[in-house]
Formats: C-alpha cells, structure tokens, sequence
C-alpha cells in the first residue's frame, strides 16, 4: 500500500520517540543472540539501526522459530553453549520460551542469567515475565509495543461508537488471556457489551484457524459492530483468514498492531511503530552492553507517541469513512 498521508498523533500526551544515546562501543563487539518469531521484521531494522547510530559494534546471531515454540528448547541450549553478552526476543511467545515465567518452572529450561532484552510483549506482568515494570527483579526488561486497552478503545468510538465489541483470542495465550480480561473490566466501566469467541486448540494443544469464519459471523449475528483485533500472536499469523471474514460480514476490524492495517487489511489501527518499539528496546540493551546495568534495574517501557492508521479503501467498501477532523492527525493508506 501506498502511504499518502503521513502524520503521528500523541493520543496521551505526547513525549518524544527513542532518540540515540551518546554511547560508544569499548573494545570488540558485543554478542547478541537475536530470536524471532516470523523472521526479521521492523523491530529488528529499528533496533539494528539504534545500535549503529551509537556506535555500538555487535556481532548478530540470529535465529528464527518460524512460529514453531517447538524450537525454542533447542535454542535455549545453543544460547547456554555460546554465552553471548545479551540475548533478544520477539514476543511474548518466544519470551517466554527463553526466559520463562519468573515465579514459576523449572529454571534449568530456561536463561536465568544471561541479560534478555525483550520487544512486542504486550502485558509483561500479566503473562509472568516480571513481578513489576519498574523494577523488573530478574535478568529480563524490554519495550512495550501496545497501546493501552482504554485508549484503543476511546479511538475506536471516536471513529464509530459501539454498544457491542467483538475479540477473537487465542485461550492458550496468557497474553491475550489477560487483555480479555481488562477488556472485560472496561465494558462495565464503559457501558459496552464484549462477545467473545476463541480460536479452535487442536489435540496437540496448537490454536487453529478452523472454524474461524463461523466464528466472525457469530460475533456479527450478536450485533458486534466492531471486531477489535487484539495484539494475539496466533491471530496475527491468520489475517488472511480474520480479516476478508470480516469483511464479508461487513463488520469493520481494529487493529492493536501495526501489522492489522498494514498488512493484514484491518480497517483501521492505533499503534505503537514497530521500527520505534525496536529502538526502544535497543535502547534498554544499550544500557545493559555498554553502561554496565542490570535488566533487574531497567524499567520496562511502552512508547508514549501513537500513530492512527486508516485504511480508506477498507472505508470505501465498508461506506464507512472517518470523521473529517480525524484525517487532520491520521496516517491514511491507499491502494
């Protein structure tokens, strides 16, 4: 898609994005041991570039899971055997799987020790990496890539208000699990009803996109008038399913992550940049690799500008256009 109109909007109050720190590399490069979800992605471009900005030399180890958890084992034992200086994550999926939960499981199946610097973990808490944003208490920090829940929302009836919003989740997903439920909270605080279905688990325990087109039209027939695409890893691997679904029930999508609108086709998506998310988190690795600090000590962070993102020819098949002044501050997107 073609961008015509560029614009970021400070939705709560806006402070700058992630500028470089003036820090320079001492001595040969440092390590880092980078693991991906779905390949290289913004993230990895902000990131890569935040630490060349700063002169900060490093030699890259990548490795990719291909949406496959089963690998990550297998990755926690080649990061035991190399010892590098820090290690990266994208996700809370693969977090996870690396650094585990912090209060519970077995601490030899996970990196206990070596610093993890996390990006696109949208509930750091809630899902058990740490026991405090402030004060993360362990080897893990990082950079928040959501927009909180009530803002998404506030957007969202500034576009089109709502009585009923519909989510598509992954039960198995902690992450998604706990955006559930604020969602929930919000709806009685917000006078909204939310109608909820879940991904199809098959026997192996993996979410499945079967069914996922009787879903959406029950989440229709139930007078959802918005689909409200929460930050699911599962999820955001079956666009191609969730969203055409949509909209052949005409139901407009929102999206919590830039990959909604961008190229998933949602219809219109308030996010945190993912090429910024990835210098924030360089930001926190910078700060571990060359100032000499503990992740324990490094509070983890969400981006404080947002970006409004509108997909005008989702719009114009749907015949519901924004209102005027919202194209004032709104990047819009055009085939």
């Amino acid at each position: 898609m073609k961008r015509r109109t560029l614009l970021t909007v400070g939705l709560t109050g806006a402070v700058a994005g992630v500028m470089p720190r003036p820090v320079r590399s001492q001595g040969g490069p440092h390590r880092i041991y980078r693991v991906t979800f779905r390949g290289r992605t913004a993230v990895e471009e902000g990131f890569d570039d935040y630490l060349a900005a700063n002169g900060i030399a490093v030699e890259m180890i990548d490795r990719d899971i291909g949406r496959d958890r089963s690998l990550l084992p297998g990755m926690v034992e080649e990061i035991r055997a190399l010892q590098p200086d820090l290690v990266t994550t994208w996700g809370t999926t693969v977090t996870l799987g690396i650094a585990g939960r912090y209060d519970t499981g077995d601490p030899d199946a996970y990196i206990r020790s070596i610093p993890v610097v996390f990006a696109l973990v949208s509930a750091p808490m809630n899902s058990g990496l740490v026991p405090s944003l402030e004060q993360p208490g362990r080897n893990v920090t990082g950079a928040v890539h959501v927009v909180p829940t009530e803002t998404q929302l506030r957007a969202m009836a500034s576009y089109r208000p709502f009585r009923r919003l519909g989510v598509l989740y992954t039960p198995i997903e902690q992450n998604s699990v706990s955006i559930v439920g604020d969602l929930q909270a919000l709806s009685r605080s917000m006078g909204f009803e939310l109608i909820t279905r879940e991904f199809h688990i098959d026997p192996d325990g993996r979410p499945t996109a079967d069914g996922v087109e009787r879903r959406i039209a029950e989440i229709k027939a139930a007078g959802a008038e918005w689909l409200y695409l929460l930050p699911d890893t599962f999820l955001g691997t079956v666009y191609d399913r969730v969203v055409p679904a949509a909209l052949a029930e005409r139901l407009p999508t929102f999206g919590a992550a830039e990959l909604a609108v961008r190229e998933g086709g949602a219809l219109v998506a308030l996010v945190s940049r993912y090429y910024s998310v990835g210098q924030l988190a360089a930001s926190k690795a910078a700060q571990v690799l060359t100032d000499g600090r503990s992740p324990a000590t490094i509070p983890i962070e969400t981006l404080r500008r947002f970006s409004l993102i509108i997909n005008i020819d989702v719009a114009r098949e749907l015949d519901l256009y924004p209102p005027i002044e919202m194209l004032n501050y709104a990047e819009v997107l055009t085939g």
